[in-house]
């Protein structure tokens, strides 16, 4: 498949200090790729420096073939690249239906559906957000708050979706029903780039893996490659 994302020899950092040094990977249109490694090695700036968060030191970063390094967030969003940021993506001051008729002005004329029927599909994932629609975000529970995090992911209905540890402190019954309505959207061909510390999952849904260690690739290959691996092993252990 041809690449959707493709990041070469990327750098890029905070302020003097540089995390990535020449990272390079590649995502194919309709995959799933998992970004592993031990914490510290430049996972969050990766995906920060994909969405625009962060800006790009050196190389390039180029969506669906077109170089984005001087492309602002906002309209990056408005290309399809959207991110669920570390520790949730919401907003806590408002009620659970702002949140999710927001992140739905992102999918602007791309959108496939009218706003009812986009509601139902992430009603139907997700039933407590149905029930909880006029309560302020911050007020639920962490694992709510996450399901409300990626129900607005999938408003937006994302070219390129982006995940930054979405189980991190969460209830593994919880993380079980968030990667059930990951697996569909995989399933509908959405191409997807992971950050997660549930190995379990980021195996068992990612099509390629790449490990990252002091800011570089140090392997990339399929998951299978990966299980029982001294490689992996090694790169989790930093």
């Amino acid at each position: 498949m041809p690449a959707l994302l493709e990041c070469d020899e990327v750098r890029a950092g905070y302020g003097r200090i540089e995390v990535l040094h020449g990272l390079s990977l590649s995502v194919p249109s309709g995959s799933v790729v998992a970004i592993l490694g031990p914490n510290g090695v430049g996972k969050t700036t990766t995906m920060s420096v994909i969405s625009g968060a962060l800006p790009v030191a050196g190389g390039h970063i180029r969506f669906d073939g077109k170089d984005i390094n001087h492309v602002a967030a906002d309209e990056r969003a408005r290309r399809g690249v959207t991110l669920i940021p570390e520790g949730r993506g919401i907003f806590p001051g408002l009620s659970v239906m702002d949140n999710l008729l927001l992140a739905r002005t992102a999918a602007g004329r791309r959108a496939s559906t009218d706003v009812d029927t986009a509601l139902d599909r992430v009603f139907a994932f997700f039933p407590r957000l149905n029930e909880r629609r006029s309560q302020r975000a911050g007020t639920m529970s962490g694992g709510e708050q996450q399901m409300l995090a990626l129900s607005r992911a999938m408003l937006a209905e994302p070219r390129l979706l982006l995940m930054d540890e979405i189980s991190m402190g969460l209830a593994p019954i919880i993380v079980g029903q968030l990667f059930e309505a990951i697996a569909a959207l995989r399933d509908e061909g959405l191409t997807i780039v992971l950050v997660e510390q549930y190995l379990d999952y980021a195996l068992r849904f990612a099509d390629i893996c790449y490990v990252l260690r002091r800011g570089m690739v140090e392997f990339v290959g399929e998951p299978e490659e990966l299980k029982d691996s001294e490689v992996l092993s090694a790169a989790l252990a930093g």
